[in-house]
């Protein structure tokens, strides 16, 4: 039952050596599985958990076990030097990987690219290594499976390369995808396949197909060679040359599958390694499949890349979670026991711990990842994945207990250690049927929690719903997808009396979506990518839908089911206002029986709008700043409350100030529960990547520099943008000529409108789409400077900017009892420090900003106001209060 493989690798020395060098492999599985539970916590959630599993643990599994591989098939010794070589190669993969775990979620792209520098080097510095040993070798008969470790090597060096490149922001989806495919399918994938053709037969206890080294020297360049075109298909966004890569890349996996296959019939699989790394290849040769055929469909039906996102997007979790989640902890459950050796007592003592619930585990993990890819309800696709989680997470208890036990064993000794144990018989030895029971009570397990799930929540498996009606009546899905501000199909027929199950996938590039429905029912908020199930219930009528989100709707993000054979009767729109007469989009605005004279609440704290001098300075400073986007319960007039988007958490967000030549250096973090963006009307440079929405949990870096003077508007450019300036997205920026003369006070003012919704809700888009304001505000609150005046001293100059933001309102901007005597006006003096005349008013248009100046001749209160009057008595009103 030995193989010329297997007795290789028991002659490579320096076993423990490798096995203390894997120990970060278990610190990474570990993290991916807090990540797991963590995720709603965590920023860039998706990304982190999918990169500690590659980029952590199998990055550094491979590093390890590639070159113990190489060592124990090309018959060499391990020296000294070549200890010290390793250790320090690990240090710099592992370093650059933590580097990477926190350049990207934190947006510090020299972080970034300093990990992928690092991994670079490392997996360069490997892939040498093994190409100088392979020269200076006797190989053995899997000796020239080494060459699949330095072209996969090859591989990561690319695809590291350009995944830092994409780590500065703004990837676009073509250089991501080839970016996957050169790591995944490139750097893991040929690694694996190089590897399983001598270590399947070895976890088989069998002999290796004859015929499979030929196999493997003929699959090597179809793997390679389909990585590479795939990869290059993807780069230049042709479909054709995408599915010809991966069709060459699944020959090869044919090649190497057909020596597994004979070894498998000769020697069927029964321990947990073996069934692990089994299981694990069926998921790889699927998910490849389903991407060739998948390819192949979006380039018929003449899409592109774009159109192919959404395919790998639900296809490369599951070559994750199925593929490279399962062969790892597969080929560590033989290699672990064989490198700790001791003796044979002691290796068959850690592989029966290692074996302990195989069965039960691989059925229950499988079958949960099943579950997880058919169109089920959201509740049994969680419950599913914490099976799976469940399942694949109790690797590392039984790791840390097999690496114990075999220790343990060693020190006792093997006679004494099987005296006192009895025999060992590891699982996999034992009778099929007691491999049966624990592959059905996994099953089983599942089976369960979905028919929990199927009583708790009928939608994912057709029955009731939240639409109510015939329960026995026929059901009809239609999938829906909710990308650019239109759902496709926007008009599904359904006969009269079939219940309708929308699948909803959303397909946009940036912004979240959901789709809610006339008669009550509808779904949640997806971002980017992710998909549901909604249960509209059975169909009698005509209904609406629409996407809740602010400003969606009035874009033109509807949908309509159409009742085919339904009799003339009740409109949509009837049903699309519920008992009190309100709009069901929730869009709409209510008098909120406002006293503009009351006093404030408690909590009322003004807005600052001193502007505090420069600090001197040599040349242009860099200024960096951070924005957080919030949603934030803020009191916007006496008594009324709305939930605006802000930044930083107030409406303006905050002033930035600076002089010409400077740098800003913004990063904005979404903390939002929708996307948002920003753009600065400070800076000149291409709106592409900087101004780009992001979604909840993301972050960017914004950088300009300031080579104008003025007084700049920034705001949120997502759309509809004049519902994320009406909610509160806006700010300014103040930047200063070098010869502007110095002033005693300097104050910055900013005009903006509130479209109230319900009370603690946010803009009515019908009343912003009518132009029809409840409040026209300084700095965001209702005559807030009436409540806290802006104090001055008689004879004293003081400077007011002024920003009109709107997003619809014009302003005339005018003191009460003052005079100007200097105006600048987007740009230009219209007066400077006139003595026989002056200025009454500074007249701005929305985005249009300006300053003007005045002494005051005596104490008192002088009012500011917008004077288009109607504006002024909806709160764009303040006060000066001027003393000796």
């Amino acid at each position: 039952m030995s193989t010329a493989p297997r007795a290789d690798a028991e002659k490579a020395p320096g076993r423990g050596f490798w096995a203390a060098r894997d120990l970060p492999t278990a610190i990474w599985l570990i993290l991916t599985v807090i990540a797991v539970i963590a995720h709603r916590a965590l920023p860039e959630p998706r990304w982190l958990m999918i990169h500690l599993l590659l980029l952590g643990a199998i990055t550094h599994a491979i590093m390890v076990w590639s070159q113990y591989f190489s060592y124990a098939l090309l018959r060499s010794s391990v020296t000294i030097r070549d200890r010290r070589r390793q250790s320090i190669r690990l240090l710099l993969s592992n370093g650059g990987a933590a580097l990477v775990f926190l350049g990207v979620p934190l947006a510090i792209w020299p972080l970034s690219i300093a990990g992928a520098a690092l991994l670079i080097i490392a997996v360069s510095w490997h892939g040498v290594s093994l190409h100088v040993r392979g020269k200076n070798s006797m190989p053995g008969r899997f000796g020239r499976t080494i060459r699949f470790y330095i072209v996969a090597a090859a591989m990561l060096v690319v695809g590291a390369g350009l995944g830092g490149w994409l780590a500065r922001g703004g990837a676009p989806s073509n250089l991501v995808l080839a970016h996957a495919l050169l790591n995944v399918l490139g750097w893991i994938g040929i690694v694996v396949a190089g590897t399983v053709v001598s270590l399947w037969p070895t976890i088989l206890r069998t002999r290796a197909d004859e015929r499979a080294p030929l196999g493997a020297a003929r699959a090597l360049p179809l793997l390679a060679a389909g990585v590479l075109i795939a990869a290059g298909g993807a780069v230049v966004e042709w479909l054709p040359l995408l599915a010809a890569g991966l069709a060459a890349y699944f020959t090869g996996l044919i090649l190497i599958g057909i020596s597994l296959w004979h070894a498998a019939r000769q020697a069927p699989p029964k321990s947990f390694a073996a069934l692990s790394v089994g299981m694990a290849l069926l998921w790889w040769a699927g998910c490849v499949a389903v991407l060739i055929v998948g390819t192949i469909v979006v380039s018929i039906e003449g899409g592109g890349i774009t159109g192919l996102a959404p395919l790998f997007d639900q296809t490369v979790p599951y070559l994750v979670a199925g593929f490279a989640a399962q062969v790892l902890p597969g080929a560590l459950s033989y290699l672990i026991p064989v490198v700790l050796g001791g003796g044979p007592t002691p290796v068959r003592v850690g592989t029966a711990a290692f074996d302990r619930f195989g069965a039960l585990r691989i059925a229950a993990a499988n079958a949960a990842l099943v579950v997880c890819a058919l169109p089920v309800s959201s509740l049994m696709r969680v419950a599913a994945s914490m099976l799976y989680l469940v399942a694949m997470g109790s690797f590392l208890v039984i790791m840390f207990v097999a690496m114990r036990a075999q220790r343990r064993a060693k020190a006792e000794g093997q006679t004494l250690g099987e005296a006192r144990r009895g025999p060992i018989v590891p699982e996999g030895e034992r009778p099929a049927g007691h491999r049966a029971g624990q592959a059905v009570a996994g099953l089983l397990a599942v089976v369960l929690t979905v028919a929990v799930c199927a009583v708790i929540d009928p939608i994912g498996l057709g029955w009731g719903g939240q639409g109510g009606g015939d329960p026995d009546a026929p059901v009809q899905v239609v999938q829906v997808e909710a990308a650019e501000m239109r759902f496709t199909p926007n008009v599904i027929e359904v006969p009269v009396g079939t219940r309708l199950v929308v699948e909803l996938t959303n397909t946009d590039d940036e912004l979240v979506h959901d789709l809610v429905f006339a008669n009550g029912t509808g779904g949640t908020r997806l971002s980017p990518g992710d998909s549901e199930r909604i249960d509209v219930g059975v169909i009698i009528e005509d209904v609406d839908g629409w996407c809740s989100i602010i400003g969606h709707r009035q874009m033109g993000m509807t949908l309509t089911i159409v009742a085919v054979g339904a009799q003339d009767g009740t409109t949509s729109d009837d049903a699309a206002h519920d008992h009190d007469g309100a709009d069901a989009s929730g869009d709409t605005g209510m008098d909120m029986g406002m006293d503009m004279g009351a006093e404030p609440g408690p909590d009322f704290s003004p807005y600052d709008a001193v502007l505090p001098p420069l600090p001197a300075a040599d040349g242009p400073t860099t200024h960096e700043i951070t924005l957080t986007v919030e949603d934030t319960i803020t009191e916007v007039a006496p008594g009324v409350e709305q939930t605006l988007w802000t930044y930083n958490g107030t409406a303006p967000g905050p002033t930035l100030h600076g002089r010409v030549g400077d740098t800003f250096e913004v990063t904005l973090v979404n903390d939002a529960t929708m996307g948002h963006s920003i753009d600065f009307h400070a800076g000149a440079l291409a709106p592409d990547e900087p101004m780009r929405t992001i979604a909840p949990g993301e972050s960017l870096t914004y950088t300009f520099t300031a080579t104008r003077s003025g007084i700049w508007m920034y705001h949120c450019s997502t759309m509809p943008m004049t519902a994320h300036i009406a909610n509160g997205m806006f700010g300014a920026v103040v930047i200063e000529p070098d010869d502007l003369p110095t002033v005693d006070r300097s104050y910055v003012l900013i005009q903006s409108e509130y479209y109230l919704g319900a009370d603690s809700g946010e803009v009515d888009v019908d009343a912003l789409a009518a132009e029809e304001p409840d409040l026209v505000v300084f700095n965001g609150y209702a005559n807030q400077y009436d409540h806290a005046p802006l104090p001055a001293t008689t004879g004293e100059r003081v400077r007011i900017w002024m920003l009109d933001v709107g997003p619809n309102r014009a302003s005339s901007f005018h003191v009460v009892g003052g005079q100007f005597d200097t105006v600048w006006s987007e740009g230009r003096y219209l007066i400077d420090r006139a003595v026989d005349t002056g200025s009454q008013a500074l007249a701005l248009q929305p985005a249009q900003g300006g300053f003007v100046e005045l002494t005051f001749p005596e104490a008192g209160h002088y009012p500011f106001v917008s004077h288009i009057m109607i504006d002024a008595e909806r709160g764009a009103h303040g006060l000066f209060e001027v003393t000796d």
